[in-house]
């Protein structure tokens, strides 16, 4: 993993171009998924990536859903068929979809209001497991982002979310070390980044 400078402008030029080049998997709809350990700056880089895609086409019409916000304490990774059915499967159909997410208040999901996404031509979704292999055949393109060290990684979840919840981001860094080597994740992406260090294409 490269991470030299400027990289993570480069990963995003990059995932824009092998998206260009790639079927819409999801019907209308050409995905991004962007994946990797918590901690690691996955929404900071979608935010870049969707703010790319934006400039480079006014015309088109991007969308960011993130995981964090179907995922629980308690089940983070068990609501996959609840994104199928609820967001994939009618934006395949060319109609918006309408996702039942949580609203994390001091740490704690609670239910929130049901998330309208209508139809964009780009789709990126953000979160741990993203890039899991039940999507494998409709992502145009699965961007792997880690900072390579646990302990840093946890240290920079903890300030984003709070040192009352460094217990709850351990075990979650446990689950998720779990579910990667599973899925086999990082050596099936497309681009990877380190964006402490920014990096380049794997």
């Amino acid at each position: 993993m490269d991470r030299g400078p400027g990289a993570v402008d480069r990963v995003a030029a990059a995932t824009l171009d092998l998206l260009a080049r790639r079927p819409a998997g999801l019907g209308p709809v050409r995905l991004v998924c962007v994946d990797g350990p918590s901690g690691s700056g996955k929404t900071t880089f979608a935010r870049r990536l969707v703010h790319r895609a934006r400039s480079a086409d006014r015309t088109r019409v991007v969308r960011r859903v993130g995981t964090d916000a179907l995922a629980t304490w308690a089940c983070p990774f068990d609501w996959w068929d609840r994104l199928e059915q609820q967001l994939f499967e009618p934006l395949a159909a060319g109609r918006p979809g309408r996702l039942v997410v949580n609203e994390w208040v001091d740490g704690v999901p609670r239910p929130g209001r049901p998330l309208v996404v209508p139809v964009p031509d780009v789709l990126v979704l953000e979160g741990v497991s993203a890039g899991r292999r039940a999507v494998a055949g409709r992502a145009g393109v699965l961007v792997w982002v880690e900072v390579p060290d646990a302990a840093r990684r946890l240290d920079r979840a903890v300030a984003r979310d709070g040192e009352q919840l460094r217990g709850e981001l351990a075990r979650w860094q446990r689950a998720e070390a779990g579910h990667f080597a599973g899925e086999d994740t990082a050596a099936r992406a497309d681009l990877r980044l380190d964006p402490t260090g920014d990096a380049d294409p794997a």
